[in-house]
């Protein structure tokens, strides 16, 4: 893991935890202690977290989403192998929804050229579209969120209350069998939250760093979605074991 994606982790995990402990961190990203501190010395500097005797709690400043371009840099292997496989469960004249994530934006690049109608609040993903000329898109409109290169608001909402599609392909910031489903944005959650109304079924995108966290805003239960599709770095335990058993499906490959 390049350093960067390292302090952008800490900051989305602290952020969304709200605190976490220096000896902690140091064990999930494999470094030591020091260099732990020295990772978020750097990132109270830039505002992303404040530091206290032994570990970092999230700012108010730092609650809602990281830039586009750093979430874009994070775990890029996982969101790219987690949207290949969402990409089977596409057919020719599918209309579906992409949200804002990285995720759907790397199913965006490798989405084939094939008939479909493609939903989205997201610029990055509109973007990523507009060459392939069998498929026709369409921009909800709303807030720019600068942050996220996405439309959200009552506008966004309205937008999607005016369609009615396949399939729903999102993902978010947290999962937890008690929680939820879960995103650091309210805004964004309200958006999934409109998307999940307006589609006939659903797929929430995420990878392993998602699994145990209680994001800020609350979006759905998690038998309120069709499938879970995931990668398979994450390994067997109990508390893996409640979240497929509240599941309708989970896609672990």
């Amino acid at each position: 893991m390049l350093v960067i994606e390292r302090q952008n982790k800490i900051a989305e995990m602290v952020n969304e935890r709200g605190s976490m402990r220096v000896s902690e961190l140091s064990k999930l990203f494999s470094v030591t202690e020091e260099t732990i501190r020295r990772d978020l010395e750097r990132l109270e500097k830039e505002g992303y977290l404040r530091r206290t005797h032994g570990g970092a709690v999230g700012t108010k400043e730092s609650s809602n989403e990281l830039p586009y371009v750093q979430r874009e840099v994070m775990n890029i292997e996982e969101k790219k192998q987690v949207a290949e496989i969402a990409l089977n469960y596409i057919e020719p004249y599918d209309r579906i929804i992409l949200d804002a994530s990285t995720t759907a934006m790397y199913m965006a690049q490798a989405l084939p050229d094939i008939q479909l109608t493609v939903l989205t609040n997201s610029l990055k993903v509109a973007t990523e579209l507009s060459s392939k000329r069998k498929i026709t898109v369409h921009l909800t409109g709303g807030m720019l969120w600068s942050d996220s290169l996405s439309f959200v608001g009552p506008q966004a909402e309205r937008g999607l209350s005016n369609y009615y599609v396949d399939k729903a392909f999102f993902s978010c910031k947290g999962v937890d069998p008690e929680w939820g489903v879960s995103d650091s944005n309210e805004l964004q959650a309200l958006v999934k939250k409109k998307l999940l109304e307006i589609s006939n079924k659903s797929f929430l995108l995420v990878g392993q760093s998602k699994f145990g966290v209680k994001a800020f805003s609350p979006i759905c239960q998690l038998n309120q979605i069709d499938a879970i599709i995931t990668n398979s770095a994450i390994p067997e335990s109990p508390y893996l074991k409640k979240i497929k058993d509240m599941s309708k499906t989970f896609i672990q490959v």
